[in-house]
């Protein structure tokens, strides 16, 4: 529910987010496809193919160094966040329903501080129980 709630929320600010928990990869894939492209057609710098791909809205970065370093910094504390976001600077962000974070968590968010990302905790506050009403609605056969 806290990621539901969390990537309507960016979408209604009009940032860009990618769900790192189920998207991940497909910025593993946009890496490893800009460098066989680049592999097979030299003739451009790898930063023309990063800032030209169709997979920019996926990785968000503008050259080959910065998502050298996300791919990097992702493979070493990737599973720490939940959403890769980018309004006018690329944030990571942690959904919680707590706001508590664990030892390992501070420690990603220092080395994502490190790495000039921005990090925030997305929280949200889910009730114990949600009131909801079913309603059936006749037919069959």
């Amino acid at each position: 529910m806290v990621s539901i709630v969390a990537s309507r929320y960016f979408s209604e600010q009009g940032w860009k987010w990618i769900d790192l928990n189920s998207d991940i990869s497909k910025i593993y894939k946009a890496r490893e496809d800009l460098r066989d492209q680049y592999s097979e057609y030299p003739y451009m710098s790898r930063d023309w193919y990063v800032s030209n791909s169709a997979t920019k809205s996926i990785h968000m970065c503008e050259n080959w160094n910065e998502l050298s370093e996300l791919v990097e910094f992702l493979n070493a504390y990737g599973q720490y966040f939940d959403f890769l976001v980018k309004d006018t600077k690329k944030s990571l962000c942690i959904a919680s329903t707590d706001g508590c974070l664990t030892s390992d968590e501070k420690n990603a968010i220092s080395n994502a501080r490190r790495s000039r990302y921005n990090v925030f905790v997305f929280r949200v506050d889910v009730p114990d129980s949600i009131d909801f009403e079913l309603m059936q609605i006749g037919g069959g056969v």
